[in-house]
């Protein structure tokens, strides 16, 4: 059995949650992936702060949706979408740091 995150969840994304924030989304299609990661206890404010190289401050939301067998994590944008600085419009390459997480 995979150890990475990318291989256990069916869907690693991440979009824009309005101009400021970004959502990420992890779905899982089998019930023992989903629990054995949530059991894992990665999706923490100071994992995906580390993570994403953000103060805690700013990562809003860590959801667990059991009956949808989903963790969605909503975090605030370092530069607010369509700025001059902004390298993702739609916020849909955020998701790349969460591929190799390994559970334990």
């Amino acid at each position: 059995m995979s150890n990475y995150l990318k291989d256990l969840a069916k869907v690693l994304r991440s979009k824009n949650s309005g101009p400021f924030q970004i959502t990420l989304d992890v779905l899982f299609d089998e019930i023992d992936n989903y629990e054995r990661v949530k059991k894992a206890n990665i999706f923490t404010k100071d994992n995906i702060s580390h993570l994403y190289n953000l103060d805690k401050k700013d990562i809003t939301d860590i959801v667990f949706f059991d009956r949808a067998m989903g963790i969605k994590v909503t975090m605030n944008r370092k530069v607010s979408s369509g700025t001059c600085f902004d390298r993702d419009v739609y916020g849909a390459q955020q998701h790349a740091p969460l591929l190799d997480i390994l559970i334990e």
